[in-house]
């Protein structure tokens, strides 16, 4: 009788990130863009209040890059221009 053959491979571990999971049509999602760095916009002006809101709740938090769709670099400055804006008076700290 012939020896099996053991693997000892075991599958690469993912250190508890998800898997992609596949959606209904079968195919795999595909990751959004940055806006950003599709727009290819250098700097971010914490002048230009109508593009901060879009990244902000209505309570007045700053969104996170899940939900935002910003790679780590945009969102950096991202923050520190609603951070700006927060200081100068343009935009409120929080909303009651």
């Amino acid at each position: 009788m012939p020896e099996e053959k053991r693997t000892t491979e075991r599958k690469r571990d993912t250190y508890g990130k998800k898997p992609y999971r596949r959606n209904q049509r079968g195919g795999y999602p595909r990751k959004r863009a940055c806006f950003f760095c599709v727009k290819k916009i250098k700097g971010i002006d914490y002048k230009d209040i109508n593009l901060l809101k879009r990244y902000m709740t209505d309570r007045g938090k700053i969104l996170p890059r899940m939900v935002t769709n910003t790679c780590a670099r945009h969102q950096r400055f991202l923050s520190r221009a609603i951070k700006r804006a927060r200081f100068m008076g343009l935009v409120p700290y929080i909303e009651k």
